[in-house]
């Protein structure tokens, strides 16, 4: 992952939010999410631009929902096929996994 990275922003819209990080000249990677309850979220989608590819923009924004979600005792649900590859990649995440 680049440490030149901007920082990752959330949007909280209610029932729907998102992850997101702001390049150069208005370019967004993001993850968007839907709450199911209070103790569960959906991870509906992922997209990281062209400007971000290669840089770990991704991964990166899947992490934070990973690490906001173990701090509030929430799970989620990865139906983005994205965030669900990572899940497979990251066994340390498991606890997170809504079964």
């Amino acid at each position: 992952m680049s440490d030149l990275l901007p920082e990752i922003e959330l949007e909280d819209r209610g029932s729907k939010g998102r992850y997101f990080l702001r390049g150069p000249g208005g370019a967004e990677a993001e993850m968007t999410f839907t709450k199911i309850g209070e103790h569960q979220i959906i991870i509906d989608h992922t997209e990281v631009p062209d400007a971000f590819r290669g840089q770990g923009a991704g991964l990166r924004l899947v992490t934070r929902a990973v690490e906001d979600s173990r701090a509030a005792g929430k799970t989620i649900i990865p139906l983005c096929p994205f965030a669900n590859a990572q899940f497979r990649r990251h066994p340390e995440w498991a606890d997170r996994l809504k079964r």
